[in-house]
């Protein structure tokens, strides 16, 4: 069974805002997203998903605002304004039509390391020894390659398993955002 999760803008900036397009611009030409997905309601305003191709983005509908209707996006202007505007970028590159760069929140390698860590936190809640899941992870010629109480791969396991019981216990959230740099 697969489920459609809906962010709140406040917890994932890649949430797109719309709002009824001002009176001012109404000559404009617009894109119509009526009918192309179902809408959601929550205290925040009305919720969807667009899922063209391979990358799904949610909208949230602001209150005044219709799908059908002529619309503008708002980007609030906060420590996320870079992330919520290479959403928009990466949503609009899709509505065209165009090449979609990827998001760049998360890269291919730290993909790896979190499917990694999830793997490695679900063995042993599922009572898999450390050694056990370094054999599901890398195979058993490789951990028995060297001594388990001193192998380098002993010690990755633990250190997977650790930021996979992370990620479950809230740290997942942190995903969303970009890593800010001081």
């Amino acid at each position: 069974m697969e489920q459609d999760v809906l962010w709140s803008p406040i917890v994932d900036p890649a949430v797109l805002l719309f709002v009824q397009r001002p009176e001012f611009l109404s000559g404009m030409s617009s894109p119509s997203f009526d009918g192309r997905m179902a809408l959601r309601a929550s205290a925040e305003g009305r919720h969807a998903i667009l899922h063209p191709a391979d990358h799904a983005s949610q909208l949230l509908f602001l209150p005044g605002a219709h799908a059908g209707a002529p619309l503008a996006a708002v980007i609030p202007l906060d420590a996320d304004t870079t992330g919520r505007v290479e959403a928009f970028a990466r949503f609009w590159r899709r509505v065209e039509e165009r090449p979609v760069p990827s998001d760049t929140r998360i890269t291919a390698q730290q993909r790896l390391r979190l499917r990694a860590m999830m793997l490695a936190a679900d063995g042993r809640t599922n009572d898999a020894s450390y050694r056990d899941v370094a054999m599901a992870l890398y195979g058993e010629r490789r951990v028995m390659a060297e001594p388990w109480k001193t192998s380098s791969l002993r010690d990755r396991v633990i250190g997977l398993v650790k930021g996979g019981l992370a990620l479950i216990g809230g740290g997942y959230l942190k995903l969303l955002r970009h890593r800010r740099r001081p």
